[in-house]
């Protein structure tokens, strides 16, 4: 089930109901979340229930013992006890074969027979590496002494299943999310207004621009073989702006979503291709990734308050760790790589303390250099991202650099009517940048207010794909 579904529609005001009936028994409405996260999630293959489960209620159990344990020693093997069953469950599920491939690659190139090794048609369960992690930096947390460990299993299994966020984020912290579910909530206009509004901007985000960019992008790296290099380039500005609009659509929506609950929780973009350099960028796109690594793996390494090498090495560690996250394949880690090598000028010539701040400052069109200069960066970084293997990015990145130093594009290659409407795309984000989200437009004049809104309907009434098409996301 996916947001853009008429299932998930009916499911959302079902559930909506329900739950504002039973505003005032707080217990009632997390057991509701449950019911509607477990069937939104079971849609896909109710199989992969039993894992969610699993991993909800292990970590509830530990949280608990932590709480008991006094003893340094027992609370590091409840600690490792999670840490260990968590991402064993996410490494079998997504790396178990990736790893049997490249070993059985590296015994071939070494002239050692490999015949024994064997891969399994494993399924990806959807939003695998989303809620592990979620329950994982409870479990974490909960060791630091940061959160106090829940007793209510109902509230515990609503943090980590709670079904707007639930496969492709914003990843969630116990210390902001679980708490709401301890607590009573009464319905807010206002609150829930707002999230009507990035409802809107994230369905027009989705169905209208990345759908439909996906489309082309499909057919041109399909057929990159025969594909000019002006096409190829053409298909990664799309793919570019096509990640984009469909992870963010996602974020925007669960974040609208949460609303009609009355939940707040974490926005996980702050648009990202407006970013003067590479550390910007990472501030600002899967802003609960970066920020889940920086204090899960990055700090406990040391962080920035080491020895310089130590300190280079942290970083690269954290991106390493970022691209495999992604996906079980070698265009992740180079694209991972390619990112941490980015940092590690600005690392060095900058001081360490201007980067250990979340602090964000807004761009301005003075920047405009610095901003295209990051942008063309990320740009080509994308291409391992999309491509199916090292060669073919390698190819695809070869053809483009080989073509446009030689040849000018004809009309047909520049796609004209995609790249004005994302001209405008950039222009309307760049008016709101200082905004939660782009229809966010409480200063606007009273008669100005309400044109976004019905725009975005039409347009997508209009111009919208509805595929049905999947979120990139949920592939991770």
């Amino acid at each position: 089930m996916i947001f853009t579904s008429f299932e998930f529609i009916i499911l959302l005001i079902i559930t909506l109901a329900c739950y504002w009936i039973f505003a005032k028994y707080r217990r009632v409405q997390n057991l509701l979340i449950v019911i509607a996260s477990y069937i939104f999630y079971g849609w896909w293959d109710w199989r992969f229930l039993s894992l969610m489960f699993a991993s909800t209620t292990l970590d509830y159990f530990i949280g608990l013992g932590l709480a008991g344990a006094h003893v340094e020693r027992k609370r590091k093997f409840l600690l490792w006890t999670s840490i260990i069953a968590q991402l064993s469950l996410l490494g079998f599920f997504k790396y178990f074969n990736f790893f049997i491939s490249s070993i059985t690659t590296l015994a071939s190139s070494l002239g050692i027979p490999s015949h024994s090794l064997i891969t399994l048609n494993i399924i990806l369960p959807v939003g695998i590496s989303f809620y592990t992690f979620q329950t994982m930096s409870y479990t974490i947390d909960v060791y630091r002494r940061k959160v106090e460990p829940t007793r209510d299993f109902i509230a515990f299994a609503a943090f980590v299943s709670f079904f707007p966020q639930l496969v492709a984020g914003p990843i969630e912290r116990a210390s902001h999310l679980l708490g709401q579910f301890l607590k009573d909530r009464s319905f807010s206009y206002a609150l829930a207004g707002d999230g009507v509004k990035q409802i809107i901007w994230g369905f027009f985000k989705k169905i209208v621009i990345a759908d439909n960019l996906g489309t082309v992008v499909a057919q041109i790296y399909a057929n990159s073989t025969n594909a000019s290099g002006w096409e190829l380039l053409g298909a990664t500005l799309f793919f570019a702006f096509q990640i984009y609009t469909d992870f963010s659509a996602y974020s925007d929506i669960a974040i609208g979503t949460a609303r009609l609950f009355g939940f707040d929780i974490m926005r996980n973009f702050n648009y990202p291709y407006f970013s003067k350099n590479i550390i910007q960028f990472w501030q600002r796109w899967h802003i609960s990734l970066s920020t889940w690594f920086r204090d899960y793996v990055y700090i406990p390494l040391g962080g920035s308050r080491a020895t310089t090498a130590q300190y280079l090495r942290n970083i690269i560690v954290v991106f390493l760790l970022s691209g495999l996250w992604h996906g079980a394949n070698w265009t992740f880690v180079i694209w991972g790589a390619l990112h941490g090598l980015a940092f590690l000028p600005l690392a060095i010539t900058k001081n360490r303390d201007r980067y250990r701040t979340s602090k964000v400052v807004e761009p301005e069109f003075r920047d405009l250099h610095k901003i295209i200069g990051t942008f063309v960066f990320v740009l080509f970084t994308w291409v391992f991202f999309r491509a199916q293997s090292v060669q073919e990015s390698l190819f695809i990145l070869k053809k483009i650099f080989s073509t446009i130093f030689s040849s000018l594009p004809n009309s047909t290659q520049l796609y004209p009517a995609w790249l004005l409407g994302l001209a405008l795309f950039i222009a309307f984000e760049w008016i709101q940048r200082q905004r939660p989200h782009a229809l966010d437009v409480g200063d606007w004049p009273s008669w100005a207010k309400v044109f976004p809104y019905y725009g975005m309907v039409v347009i997508t009434l209009l111009f919208g794909s509805f595929s049905s098409a999947p979120f990139i996301y949920f592939q991770f």
